[in-house]
């Protein structure tokens, strides 16, 4: 059994995951920053009969991280497992994009995984093992449209997993793990596009004709294609679950045969990151 913190379990993935650690006996600690919304993970987990500790985390916030952590320290007496898992998509050209959205994207999808690992951090480091967890996306290997933004984040999340790796796992005993899903099935994608359009959508003229272009893309997949795309946040949850329970897990990990050809011209030389990660170490260290 290990303590796994997970941020952003309100829904989708994270509330997938939290149920499904908790099932495999592991003790689960479900955080989220608004907890008006732990209503739908309580009920799943009351008709599961699944233990699950919820608690307030804003990762936005360090006070709010540092306590969450010291908070599980003091009742579980350890944290084994850090799933970085909060964030937000932004669809939105760099031109339009305010430097204030701009901001926000990059403090809840790459500085909020930054505040959580060091908060954890100085634990796993005296108990010499532990397991940090960032889920990223295809979009941090490979840029797309109008996603410039969201792929930054995600990239610097990809490089700073990397960087982490290349010696706290030969000096202490930590490893870290990336996860790199397609689409997931869940309220993600609506809430980028609900965004999106309450700001007036992408309003420079030049830009609309490529804009609709990828939206049509998008929307006349085949019910076969958005099958091999899209991904139940179930699915995904049991991919994270997986790498968590296994013994020399991945620096990076896909979660659809899908992702993998995405990504292909990228990765078919390393396809786990274990290779790049070990010449580094040989260079470096």
């Amino acid at each position: 059994m290990k303590t796994i913190l997970i941020t952003g379990a309100s829904s989708g993935l994270g509330a997938s995951l939290a149920l499904s650690l908790a099932a495999r006996g592991h003790r689960v600690w479900a955080t989220m920053r608004n907890l008006e919304k732990q209503e739908a993970l309580v009920l799943s987990a009351k008709k599961k009969n699944l233990s699950i500790t919820i608690r307030q985390l804003d990762v936005e916030n360090m006070e709010s991280v540092t306590q969450c952590v010291a908070d599980m320290i003091a009742t579980e007496g350890r944290i084994d497992v850090l799933v970085n898992n909060a964030g937000a998509g932004f669809v939105r050209t760099t031109e339009q994009a305010t430097e204030e959205e701009i901001r926000w994207v990059m403090d809840i999808n790459f500085m909020g995984v930054v505040r959580c690992t060091k908060a954890v951090m100085p634990y796993m480091r005296v108990a010499k093992s532990g397991h940090i967890i960032n889920i990223s996306s295809i979009g941090g290997l490979v840029g797309q449209p109008f996603n410039e933004i969201y792929c930054a984040a995600k990239f610097a999340v990809e490089g700073y997993t990397e960087a982490m790796a290349s010696y706290l796992e030969t000096g202490f005993g930590i490893k870290f793990s990336v996860i790199e899903p397609a689409g997931i099935q869940s309220e993600f994608a609506k809430t980028v596009m609900s965004q999106l359009n309450s700001t007036g959508g992408i309003r420079q003229d030049d830009y609309l004709p490529l804009f609709q272009q990828y939206i049509n893309r998008i929307q006349s997949r085949s019910s076969e294609e958005i099958a091999r795309v899209y991904q139940s946040p179930e699915q995904v949850a049991e991919v994270v679950a997986g790498c968590i329970d296994t013994e020399n897990p991945p620096l990076r990990l896909r979660t659809s045969p899908w992702a993998d050809e995405f990504c292909r011209f990228k990765t078919a030389a390393d396809p786990t990151g274990k290779l790049q990660q070990a010449a580094v170490i040989a260079s470096l260290l």
